[in-house]
């Protein structure tokens, strides 16, 4: 896949399809009804912080698993381990920083004794609760560099670390309290769990993921259907429909080429789902991010084309 890209024929394409070994256990954040009562009865007294787009992105994500095996937003020895050598502190590899920024107002306003924080959507709807472990002033722009292999702010991803994003990060474990509202395309939103249910229903073992930021074309089509034809495997087309590059076409409109591109394919052996990803535009480690998500989504291959991400 060419994010970004148009190609106008295969010869121009190099794209390949990867195995990737299948998703072991999911982590699942959320948590049961009684604890979920507790949850709300105790955030009540808690500093509540409201969470931005790419922020509820990355939360929902946590939330449902397809982070795994993240349990909730990195501590600085995960951070540092994973800008430096693209690995946990436990040696997991994992290529991609995810944290949680908050202004210097709000990271002055918690004490040693305030260490759960309720984390709510823009309407005030509380989805999570934080249980704070770590709170530092991260150098963004040695991450700028280590994640990006720049600092130049023309790159979308540089410009949000260190223009947009805030100067405090803080890590910790996560108890889920509900999943983040949709109102688009409901059916479409699966989680990692809910697509190895249809997977394993339906008989699919072997299954290549294309992640596209993209409405798709005759090339992507036909480059799907060799991917699979040669890995003997089924089709997952998993558009990121959260925050991708300033100026791509919008994903309502994107949703609705997928449904039609759909209908190319043989019944039964093509599915669309909708990922909320807010994509870093990391290139190289992007790529290998993405493949991690799809493994955890029950995908055994990923087609990566030169350009991705």
């Amino acid at each position: 896949m060419h994010d970004g890209e148009t190609v106008d024929s295969l010869e121009r394409t190099s794209a390949a399809h990867l195995p990737i070994a299948h998703g072991g256990e999911l982590v699942d954040l959320y948590v049961g009804p009684e604890r979920r009562a507790e949850i709300k009865t105790e955030s009540k007294g808690l500093p509540s912080w409201d969470l931005t787009a790419r922020q509820l992105c990355d939360l929902e994500l946590l939330l449902n698993g397809a982070f795994s095996p993240l349990g909730g937003f990195m501590t600085k020895a995960d951070y540092e381990r994973v800008c430096s050598e693209m690995r946990l502190a436990s040696g997991i590899l994992w290529p991609i920083p995810i944290t949680l920024d908050v202004s210097e107002d709000f990271a002055k306003s918690l004490t040693a004794g305030r260490s759960k924080i309720a984390l709510r959507d823009p309407e005030g709807v509380m989805l999570a609760l934080l249980h704070m472990e770590e709170m530092w002033k991260p150098d963004r722009r040695e991450e700028a560099q280590t994640v990006f292999n720049t600092i130049s702010p023309l790159h979308p991803g540089v410009d949000h670390v260190l223009n947009k994003s805030n100067q405090w990060y803080i890590g910790g474990r996560l108890e889920g309290v509900q999943r983040p509202s949709s109102y688009d395309f409901k059916t479409l939103r699966l989680s990692p769990s809910e697509l190895r249910q249809q997977f394993a229903r339906q008989g699919w073992r072997r299954i290549v993921a294309f992640q596209t930021r993209n409405p798709m074309h005759r090339a992507h089509v036909e480059l799907t259907f060799r991917a699979c034809k040669q890995a003997e495997a089924s089709l997952l087309i998993h558009p990121a429909v959260g925050l991708t590059k300033p100026g791509d076409v919008d994903y309502f409109t994107r949703v609705r080429c997928y449904q039609v591109v759909l209908t190319k394919y043989p019944r039964g052996t093509a599915k669309l789902s909708l990922l909320p990803l807010a994509m870093r535009m990391a290139g190289p480690r992007e790529a290998i991010w993405h493949a991690l998500i799809r493994k955890n989504c029950g995908c055994s291959h990923m087609i990566i084309g030169r350009d991705h991400a």
